[in-house]
């Protein structure tokens, strides 16, 4: 024992002389773990990002004040006035009696969904949307439980609607601005990209071509070396402590659903030990596995992929939502139809509405509306211009397209040649959010496993829209697509219909 004693006290003293500790896992350790201990007040003076949270906190504390305040006053001010007993002074004082606990549970609510953590980490529009619908439900509860009676309960959804409006569009505000400060700042979070396989070159492609910029890809760590493909080379994974310190390393992303678990977790402890975020790039079958549900009595766990269809309780609120929203649209868009049609009829020749045959729901062919954006003989024409057609995959699009009308050019540029689908809706034929409906001749140009996108309704907008519309590969809008049937809810129908306003008015990617 003794002999044995000495010897451990020999090999430490050598690790003194020679170099840095070893981790069990063959990576060397950092002189000091960062999440050591510090007196607080030291803590909070070393650490000015301590201040930067802070006001970065009290910053969306006050826009959110302002939002909700400004929603609940401007639902008792547009009832009031619908009454034409409009005043003011009584709408602010009914508005300050309302206000405390609607911002008390909204604040909590937010906090506990992270709508006040970093940019980086936190959630958008449907998370504010569902924490702003479940306020409303909590606080009519409250109202109900205390004897409250209201003639009418439009100012629970109409306090809602603005306050969706008012929360998301000054948080947007912010975001943008604050964006842009950190730009001029040169402010980018250096990144790392670790694992074997292709899938490296796939995150780091949609890094690079995504809206945020603030990811800077240095470069990538893999288990074994690996040709440059693009992207630096940073060494094999044993290289992995001399990465972190020698590059200023902000975060790194594990990019392969391959990567040994033993190996990530020693990854993530060295990580974390110098303060290094950690994140993981999601495989296929993990985007999956949220809607797989349990099978029990079985010898082996089991878990069932069942298909993404809307059935039951979820068909019934998509579909009320969808006769409900396209029934409203119409509605209140009913001058700008009639506007566009007049247009149409005055500049060309023809029908000013375009009847156009394309598969739904199961493969099953039905007259999409949509109005004429193009001359009589359009599609006579097609078979000439296949040869200079620009998209990739089955889709046919030419950005200059010979065949658009003038009228037809501007609506096409702010999809307002959809707006006819709204009785495609309302008929049951279409949704307002969905998988877009192709023309027979991209339909039948699909591979088989594109055709997964047809087993529920189509939609008027969609992922496609406003994640970069015409811009991005066939391949990729089809991989949207199944995103979305993967994690459907009334929530994100309602995130990608407001999300689609700002895409079309800023008319990325639409020809």
């Amino acid at each position: 024992m003794p002999q044995s004693q000495g010897t451990a006290e020999s090999a430490q003293e050598t690790d003194a002389r020679t170099g840095p500790a070893v981790a069990p896992g063959g990576f060397p350790l950092p002189e000091r773990d960062v999440r050591s201990k510090r007196p607080p007040a030291l803590s909070f003076l070393l650490r000015m990002d301590t201040l930067r949270q802070a006001g970065r906190v009290l910053t969306l504390l006050v826009l959110d004040f302002i939002a909700l305040f400004g929603a609940i006053l401007t639902a008792l001010c547009l009832k009031a006035a619908l009454r034409d007993a409009w005043n003011f002074g009584v709408s602010y004082e009914q508005a300050k009696n309302y206000f405390p606990l609607v911002y008390l549970v909204t604040v909590l609510l937010f906090a506990r969904s992270g709508l006040y953590t970093n940019r980086a980490e936190r959630p958008g529009l449907a998370r504010i949307v569902a924490c702003l619908f479940q306020t409303m439900v909590l606080v009519f509860a409250f109202a109900v439980v205390n004897g409250n009676e209201y003639s009418s309960y439009y100012i629970f959804y109409g306090s809602l609607f603005f306050a969706v409006a008012y929360v998301t569009s000054l948080r947007f505000l912010y975001e943008r601005m604050t964006g842009v400060l950190l730009r001029l700042a040169g402010y980018q979070r250096r990144t790392v990209l670790v694992g074997t396989g292709e899938h490296i070159e796939d995150v780091a492609g949609a890094l690079r071509d995504g809206s945020d910029s603030s990811i800077n890809v240095i470069g990538f760590v893999s288990i074994t070396p690996r040709p440059d493909n693009g992207i630096v080379s940073l060494g094999t994974l044993e290289h992995l402590p001399e990465v972190l310190e020698n590059h200023r390393v902000d975060e790194v992303i594990i990019a392969d659903p391959d990567f040994p678990q033993q190996q990530a977790v020693e990854l993530v402890d060295q990580c974390h030990q110098r303060g290094v975020r950690v994140r993981i790039a999601p495989s296929t079958m993990e985007i999956l596995i949220h809607r797989a549900e349990f099978v029990p009595g079985q010898s082996v766990p089991l878990f069932e992929l069942r298909p993404p269809v809307f059935e039951g309780v979820d068909f019934l609120l998509k579909r009320t939502f969808d006769i409900v929203g396209a029934a409203l649209l119409l509605f209140f868009l009913s001058p700008v139809l009639l506007a566009i049609a007049v247009a149409i009829k005055l500049s060309s020749r023809g029908p000013a509405f375009y009847r156009s045959i394309r598969p739904g729901i199961g493969g099953q062919t039905f007259a999409c509306w949509k109005f004429r954006t193009m001359y009589r003989d359009a599609d006579q024409r097609q078979a000439d211009l296949e040869s200079i057609n620009e998209a990739s995959g089955a889709l046919f699009k030419i950005k200059d397209d010979p065949r658009m009308t003038p009228v037809g050019r501007f609506l096409r540029r702010f999809s307002l040649d959809e707006l006819p689908q709204l009785w495609n809706v309302v008929r049951g034929q279409m949704s307002l959010v969905g998988p877009r409906p192709l023309p027979l001749r991209d339909y039948e140009r699909l591979e088989d496993w594109h055709k997964k996108r047809y087993l529920v309704l189509p939609g008027i907008t969609g992922l496609w829209q406003i994640s970069g519309r015409s811009e991005l590969d066939f391949d990729d809008l089809v991989r949207l697509d199944f995103l979305y049937l993967e994690r459907w809810s009334v929530f994100l129908d309602l995130s990608i219909l407001v999300k689609t306003v700002p895409a079309v008015m800023g008319r990325r990617g639409a020809f």
